[in-house]
């Protein structure tokens, strides 16, 4: 299994570490334009991995056109939300769009099999062009599946449980349009409804609700970037591709929605081995498709202004 990082900044090195430590990659190539960065931290990982007993060979370029022969590609290049501002994901169109229409151009004739795992933000509308612009039959964006961990881990926190005991999905956008799918949480195999009837302290949604919206930018605020919640969240669906796991994942994939003419993409519960496979639609409750649908609307926005703003 031949794995690929574009983009080696904070969160694609923190992310391409991850994946090595799976064992996954028999081979890891790292791409990064800025001279020396991926050379640097190609060497670094080189001598983790020989304290972990891991035998991957490990490139580097940086040059795009360099990379061949890859089975999965995760594209995590362009530019990040700054510290200290608060602008929206969507924002950084303006930035990466152009950076994401050279990859698609560049990538998949060198590339053909491979499958593509975008992160650069605004990831949904990324993805969405990507997929335009490469014609790759297997596209997706990371989405939803960060906030899907942050949510477990505060209704864990609130709820006074350990983490591995409570399940749930956070879908529509990432970014301002995301939407916790309160019917798909669960504790300890219960819905979360029917647990809460045998509590005697009073549970506030809105404080988990808040919590999803606001900790990227504490996180950002006081440590410059999130790096290791992001890692793990890719590194598991890199790992159910790669594995065929077909395992359920918040995720941007191509959605046909009521009321729209054509596909796009937004992030619901999905089954993602080496296929794209069930989006778990009916898991949802008509005031959830109902927010989907509105979160759908803004990725199609960002993405026509993206096309808008690249002449196509």
């Amino acid at each position: 299994m031949h794995i690929a990082v574009v983009g080696v900044g904070n969160v694609g090195r923190s992310t391409a570490f991850r994946i090595l430590t799976t064992g996954l990659p028999e081979e890891l190539t790292l791409v990064d334009t800025k001279p020396g960065l991926a050379h640097a931290i190609a060497e670094e990982f080189k001598h983790a991995a020989a304290g972990m007993g891991l035998s991957a060979e490990i490139n580097w370029y940086e040059k795009d056109e360099e990379l061949s022969g890859v089975d999965i590609v995760v594209i995590t290049a362009g530019f990040p939300r700054p510290q200290d501002v608060r602008i929206s994901r969507r924002e950084l169109m303006r930035q990466n769009a152009g950076i994401i229409k050279e990859l698609a151009e560049i990538l998949p004739p060198r590339n053909p099999s491979a499958k593509y795992v975008v992160v650069t933000n605004p990831v949904d509308a990324n993805a969405m062009l990507f997929r335009k612009l490469s014609r790759a039959p297997f596209v997706i964006g990371t989405g939803n599946h960060l906030e899907t961990l942050r949510f477990r881990a505060k209704l864990a926190e609130v709820l006074g449980i350990p983490r591995k005991y409570v399940s749930g999905y956070v879908g529509g956008e990432h970014g301002e349009e995301a939407t916790i799918l309160w019917s798909t949480a669960s504790v300890l195999g219960k819905p979360l409804s029917e647990y809460l009837k045998g509590r005697e302290a009073p549970f506030r949604a809105e404080d988990v609700e808040a919590y999803i919206k606001e900790v990227p930018e504490l996180v950002i605020d006081y440590s410059g970037a999130t790096r290791f919640g992001p890692a793990e969240a890719f590194t598991e669906i890199i790992k159910s591709i790669a594995l065929d796991e077909n395992r359920v994942f918040s995720v941007a994939t191509p959605v046909k929605l009521e009321g729209f003419k054509e596909e796009t993409y937004v992030n619901v519960p999905t089954v993602i081995g080496m296929e794209i496979r069930d989006r778990m639609l009916h898991w949802l409750s008509p005031d959830e498709l109902r927010r989907i649908k509105r979160a759908a609307e803004a990725i199609r926005k960002t993405y026509e202004n993206a096309l808008e703003m690249l002449g196509l």
